[in-house]
Protein backbone atom coordinates (compact mmCIF):
# COMPACT_ATOMS: atom_id res chain seq x y z
CA UNK A 1 0.00 0.00 0.00
CA UNK A 2 1.65 3.73 -1.22
CA UNK A 3 1.52 5.81 1.56
CA UNK A 4 0.52 9.59 0.65
CA UNK A 5 2.82 12.41 0.50
CA UNK A 6 3.67 13.44 3.78
CA UNK A 7 2.90 16.37 5.49
CA UNK A 8 5.46 19.14 7.05
CA UNK A 9 4.72 19.55 10.33
CA UNK A 10 3.22 23.14 11.26
CA UNK A 11 5.07 26.00 13.51
CA UNK A 12 3.92 25.75 16.81
CA UNK A 13 1.22 29.04 17.74
CA UNK A 14 2.73 31.55 20.11
CA UNK A 15 0.89 32.94 22.31
CA UNK A 16 0.97 37.10 22.83
CA UNK A 17 1.83 38.00 26.42
CA UNK A 18 -0.63 40.33 28.55
CA UNK A 19 1.13 43.74 27.44
CA UNK A 20 1.85 42.38 24.06
CA UNK A 21 -1.91 41.86 23.89
CA UNK A 22 -2.87 45.13 25.36
CA UNK A 23 -0.37 46.72 22.60
CA UNK A 24 -1.80 45.30 19.57
CA UNK A 25 -5.31 46.35 20.87
CA UNK A 26 -4.34 49.93 21.61
CA UNK A 27 -2.47 49.48 18.35
CA UNK A 28 -5.81 49.21 16.37
CA UNK A 29 -7.75 50.96 18.29
CA UNK A 30 -9.77 48.26 20.62
CA UNK A 31 -10.63 49.17 23.96
CA UNK A 32 -11.41 46.52 26.84
CA UNK A 33 -15.25 46.54 27.70
CA UNK A 34 -16.65 47.83 31.27
CA UNK A 35 -13.30 50.36 31.45
CA UNK A 36 -13.48 53.87 31.87
CA UNK A 37 -11.55 55.76 28.99
CA UNK A 38 -9.66 58.75 30.08
CA UNK A 39 -11.40 61.81 30.43
CA UNK A 40 -9.60 63.97 27.11
CA UNK A 41 -10.98 60.74 25.06
CA UNK A 42 -14.13 60.83 26.48
CA UNK A 43 -14.86 64.25 25.88
CA UNK A 44 -14.19 63.92 22.52
CA UNK A 45 -16.03 60.73 21.93
CA UNK A 46 -19.26 63.41 23.19
CA UNK A 47 -18.09 65.40 20.53
CA UNK A 48 -17.91 63.39 17.44
CA UNK A 49 -21.41 61.95 18.73
CA UNK A 50 -22.84 65.38 18.79
CA UNK A 51 -25.06 64.91 15.53
CA UNK A 52 -26.44 61.76 16.91
CA UNK A 53 -27.09 64.44 20.33
CA UNK A 54 -29.05 66.90 18.34
CA UNK A 55 -31.31 64.13 16.05
CA UNK A 56 -32.27 62.25 19.10
CA UNK A 57 -33.20 65.17 21.29
CA UNK A 58 -35.07 66.77 18.67
CA UNK A 59 -36.77 63.54 18.21
CA UNK A 60 -37.41 63.33 21.68
CA UNK A 61 -38.80 66.87 22.02
CA UNK A 62 -41.27 66.42 19.05
CA UNK A 63 -42.64 63.42 20.32
CA UNK A 64 -43.25 64.72 23.21
CA UNK A 65 -47.13 66.21 22.58
CA UNK A 66 -47.44 64.16 19.03
CA UNK A 67 -50.40 62.32 20.44
CA UNK A 68 -52.06 65.26 21.18
CA UNK A 69 -55.02 66.34 19.10
CA UNK A 70 -53.05 70.14 19.96
CA UNK A 71 -49.60 68.57 19.34
CA UNK A 72 -47.13 70.81 19.28
CA UNK A 73 -49.09 74.29 20.48
CA UNK A 74 -49.13 72.85 24.05
CA UNK A 75 -45.47 73.92 24.23
CA UNK A 76 -47.36 77.51 24.42
CA UNK A 77 -50.45 76.43 26.21
CA UNK A 78 -48.79 74.62 29.19
CA UNK A 79 -46.58 77.81 29.83
CA UNK A 80 -49.44 80.08 29.11
CA UNK A 81 -51.38 78.56 31.73
CA UNK A 82 -48.92 78.25 34.21
CA UNK A 83 -48.66 82.25 33.99
CA UNK A 84 -51.88 82.74 34.17
CA UNK A 85 -52.57 81.02 37.83
CA UNK A 86 -49.47 81.63 39.33
CA UNK A 87 -50.11 85.64 38.75
CA UNK A 88 -53.73 84.71 40.27
CA UNK A 89 -52.08 82.94 43.39
CA UNK A 90 -48.94 85.09 43.92
CA UNK A 91 -49.24 88.24 42.05
CA UNK A 92 -53.33 89.16 42.85
CA UNK A 93 -53.80 86.91 45.95
CA UNK A 94 -50.92 87.26 48.25
CA UNK A 95 -48.56 90.10 46.53
CA UNK A 96 -45.05 88.16 46.49
CA UNK A 97 -43.56 90.58 43.69
CA UNK A 98 -43.76 93.68 46.38
CA UNK A 99 -42.76 96.72 44.83
CA UNK A 100 -42.24 95.50 41.37
CA UNK A 101 -44.32 97.29 39.03
CA UNK A 102 -44.49 94.64 36.00
CA UNK A 103 -45.81 91.77 37.69
CA UNK A 104 -46.71 89.60 34.98
CA UNK A 105 -43.65 89.76 33.01
CA UNK A 106 -41.64 89.80 37.06
CA UNK A 107 -43.86 86.55 37.25
CA UNK A 108 -43.23 84.87 33.41
CA UNK A 109 -39.81 84.84 33.59
CA UNK A 110 -39.71 83.04 37.03
CA UNK A 111 -42.37 80.79 35.53
CA UNK A 112 -40.76 79.80 32.21
CA UNK A 113 -37.55 79.64 33.03
CA UNK A 114 -37.50 77.08 36.67
CA UNK A 115 -39.71 75.22 34.35
CA UNK A 116 -36.76 74.73 32.25
CA UNK A 117 -34.72 74.12 35.65
CA UNK A 118 -37.69 71.29 36.93
CA UNK A 119 -37.85 69.84 33.68
CA UNK A 120 -34.40 69.08 33.25
CA UNK A 121 -33.57 68.32 36.64
CA UNK A 122 -36.40 65.66 37.04
CA UNK A 123 -35.79 64.04 33.78
CA UNK A 124 -32.02 64.37 33.78
CA UNK A 125 -31.52 62.54 37.19
CA UNK A 126 -33.41 59.51 35.27
CA UNK A 127 -31.51 59.41 32.05
CA UNK A 128 -29.82 56.18 32.73
CA UNK A 129 -32.27 53.92 34.71
CA UNK A 130 -34.87 55.37 32.46
CA UNK A 131 -32.84 53.82 29.22
CA UNK A 132 -31.08 50.84 30.27
CA UNK A 133 -32.30 48.95 27.19
CA UNK A 134 -30.14 51.72 25.38
CA UNK A 135 -27.26 51.46 28.01
CA UNK A 136 -26.86 47.89 27.81
CA UNK A 137 -27.57 47.03 24.29
CA UNK A 138 -25.22 49.56 22.68
CA UNK A 139 -21.44 51.04 23.26
CA UNK A 140 -21.42 54.99 23.17
CA UNK A 141 -20.49 57.23 26.15
CA UNK A 142 -23.16 57.42 28.80
CA UNK A 143 -22.61 61.12 29.39
CA UNK A 144 -24.81 61.26 26.08
CA UNK A 145 -27.95 60.67 27.87
CA UNK A 146 -28.36 63.38 30.51
CA UNK A 147 -26.96 65.74 27.88
CA UNK A 148 -29.64 64.86 25.31
CA UNK A 149 -32.25 65.33 28.48
CA UNK A 150 -31.01 68.66 28.96
CA UNK A 151 -30.92 69.31 24.99
CA UNK A 152 -34.36 67.88 24.59
CA UNK A 153 -36.13 70.32 27.50
CA UNK A 154 -34.37 73.29 25.74
CA UNK A 155 -35.69 72.46 22.52
CA UNK A 156 -39.08 72.00 24.42
CA UNK A 157 -38.68 75.34 26.49
CA UNK A 158 -38.21 76.97 23.36
CA UNK A 159 -41.61 77.72 21.99
CA UNK A 160 -41.72 79.39 25.80
CA UNK A 161 -39.04 81.69 25.48
CA UNK A 162 -40.57 83.17 22.55
CA UNK A 163 -43.95 83.66 24.20
CA UNK A 164 -41.93 84.93 27.07
CA UNK A 165 -40.96 87.89 24.46
CA UNK A 166 -44.21 88.27 23.49
CA UNK A 167 -45.55 89.07 27.59
CA UNK A 168 -43.01 91.50 27.58
CA UNK A 169 -44.24 93.43 24.71
CA UNK A 170 -47.67 93.15 25.77
CA UNK A 171 -46.86 94.67 29.76
CA UNK A 172 -45.34 97.78 28.23
CA UNK A 173 -41.70 96.62 28.17
CA UNK A 174 -39.59 98.40 25.67
CA UNK A 175 -37.64 96.26 23.35
CA UNK A 176 -33.64 96.73 23.86
CA UNK A 177 -30.15 95.93 23.17
CA UNK A 178 -30.29 94.05 26.46
CA UNK A 179 -32.85 92.11 25.28
CA UNK A 180 -29.60 90.34 22.97
CA UNK A 181 -28.63 89.35 26.78
CA UNK A 182 -31.58 86.56 27.06
CA UNK A 183 -29.75 84.11 25.20
CA UNK A 184 -26.40 84.50 26.63
CA UNK A 185 -28.90 83.82 30.31
CA UNK A 186 -30.32 80.97 28.94
CA UNK A 187 -27.15 79.56 27.43
CA UNK A 188 -25.34 79.63 31.07
CA UNK A 189 -28.54 78.59 32.49
CA UNK A 190 -28.25 75.62 30.56
CA UNK A 191 -24.67 74.98 31.74
CA UNK A 192 -25.40 75.01 35.46
CA UNK A 193 -28.49 72.21 34.20
CA UNK A 194 -26.70 69.85 32.45
CA UNK A 195 -24.11 69.84 35.00
CA UNK A 196 -26.68 68.69 37.28
CA UNK A 197 -28.48 66.27 35.24
CA UNK A 198 -24.76 65.00 35.38
CA UNK A 199 -24.74 64.86 39.20
CA UNK A 200 -28.06 63.65 39.55
CA UNK A 201 -28.05 60.55 36.92
CA UNK A 202 -24.87 59.20 38.56
CA UNK A 203 -26.61 59.87 42.09
CA UNK A 204 -30.15 58.13 40.93
CA UNK A 205 -28.07 55.11 39.50
CA UNK A 206 -25.91 54.43 42.48
CA UNK A 207 -29.58 54.24 44.39
CA UNK A 208 -32.96 54.56 42.95
CA UNK A 209 -34.25 55.60 46.33
CA UNK A 210 -32.94 59.01 46.10
CA UNK A 211 -34.43 59.73 42.82
CA UNK A 212 -38.14 59.84 44.82
CA UNK A 213 -36.57 62.88 47.27
CA UNK A 214 -35.97 64.91 43.73
CA UNK A 215 -39.35 66.11 42.95
CA UNK A 216 -39.17 67.30 46.82
CA UNK A 217 -35.78 69.24 46.16
CA UNK A 218 -37.27 70.59 42.69
CA UNK A 219 -40.46 71.72 45.20
CA UNK A 220 -38.13 73.08 47.26
CA UNK A 221 -36.28 75.50 45.14
CA UNK A 222 -39.34 76.69 43.54
CA UNK A 223 -40.04 78.43 46.68
CA UNK A 224 -36.49 79.92 47.39
CA UNK A 225 -35.21 80.87 44.31
CA UNK A 226 -37.45 83.80 43.22
CA UNK A 227 -40.01 82.61 41.28
CA UNK A 228 -42.74 84.67 42.96
CA UNK A 229 -40.57 87.02 44.92
CA UNK A 230 -37.73 89.38 44.43
CA UNK A 231 -34.79 87.88 45.72
CA UNK A 232 -32.48 91.25 47.11
CA UNK A 233 -35.20 92.60 48.47
CA UNK A 234 -36.23 89.33 50.74
CA UNK A 235 -32.14 88.76 51.19
CA UNK A 236 -32.12 92.01 53.27
CA UNK A 237 -34.15 90.49 55.88
CA UNK A 238 -32.11 87.35 56.50
CA UNK A 239 -28.60 87.39 59.43
CA UNK A 240 -25.20 87.00 57.82
CA UNK A 241 -23.90 85.35 54.83
CA UNK A 242 -27.13 83.89 53.78
CA UNK A 243 -28.63 87.02 51.94
CA UNK A 244 -25.48 86.42 49.45
CA UNK A 245 -26.37 82.91 49.50
CA UNK A 246 -30.14 83.50 48.82
CA UNK A 247 -29.43 85.62 45.99
CA UNK A 248 -26.15 83.84 44.53
CA UNK A 249 -27.57 80.63 44.83
CA UNK A 250 -27.15 78.95 40.63
CA UNK A 251 -30.79 78.47 40.84
CA UNK A 252 -32.40 82.53 41.41
CA UNK A 253 -29.10 83.74 39.40
CA UNK A 254 -30.32 83.10 35.77
CA UNK A 255 -33.80 84.42 36.81
CA UNK A 256 -32.63 88.03 37.66
CA UNK A 257 -30.22 87.92 34.97
CA UNK A 258 -33.06 87.29 32.80
CA UNK A 259 -35.18 90.17 34.45
CA UNK A 260 -32.58 92.42 33.96
CA UNK A 261 -31.81 92.04 30.50
CA UNK A 262 -35.87 92.27 29.91
CA UNK A 263 -37.42 93.95 32.20
CA UNK A 264 -36.91 97.87 32.88
CA UNK A 265 -33.75 99.15 35.01
CA UNK A 266 -35.58 100.68 37.35
CA UNK A 267 -36.96 97.18 38.64
CA UNK A 268 -33.71 95.39 37.98
CA UNK A 269 -30.78 97.68 36.84
CA UNK A 270 -28.07 95.95 34.90
CA UNK A 271 -25.24 94.22 37.67
CA UNK A 272 -22.60 92.72 36.08
CA UNK A 273 -21.51 90.73 39.52
CA UNK A 274 -25.00 89.05 38.86
CA UNK A 275 -23.15 88.04 35.10
CA UNK A 276 -19.88 87.01 36.22
CA UNK A 277 -21.60 84.79 39.37
CA UNK A 278 -23.75 82.64 36.94
CA UNK A 279 -20.84 82.23 34.50
CA UNK A 280 -18.79 80.80 36.79
CA UNK A 281 -21.72 78.66 38.10
CA UNK A 282 -22.38 77.43 34.83
CA UNK A 283 -18.77 76.38 33.54
CA UNK A 284 -18.24 74.93 37.37
CA UNK A 285 -20.89 73.17 37.30
CA UNK A 286 -20.51 71.73 34.25
CA UNK A 287 -16.94 70.60 34.80
CA UNK A 288 -17.61 68.90 37.91
CA UNK A 289 -20.53 67.61 37.04
CA UNK A 290 -18.94 65.78 33.69
CA UNK A 291 -16.30 64.59 36.16
CA UNK A 292 -18.38 63.24 38.24
CA UNK A 293 -20.59 61.49 35.80
CA UNK A 294 -17.43 60.44 33.92
CA UNK A 295 -15.90 58.27 37.30
CA UNK A 296 -18.63 55.90 37.21
CA UNK A 297 -18.84 55.35 33.91
CA UNK A 298 -18.02 51.53 33.97
CA UNK A 299 -20.62 50.67 35.87
CA UNK A 300 -23.82 52.06 34.46
CA UNK A 301 -26.33 49.73 32.75
CA UNK A 302 -25.01 46.93 35.36
CA UNK A 303 -26.61 45.64 38.54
Amino acid sequence: MTEGPSRAPSAPVQSLSPSQAQALAERYGLTRLGTRPPLGRYVRDLWRRRSFLWTLSSAQSYARNHDNRLGQLWQLLNPALLIGSYFLIFGVLLGTTGSVSNRVGFLSIGVILFAYTSSVITRGAKSITSNLGLVRGLRFPRAVLPLSVTLTELIAATPAFGLLLVVMLVTGETPSLRWLLLPVAILLQTGILAGLAFIGARVVNASKDLGQLIPVVVRLLRYTSGVFFPVAQYAERLPGIWGDVLVYQPFALPLEAARQSLMSSQDHPFDLTTWWALAAWSVALLAIGLVIFWRDEAKYGRG
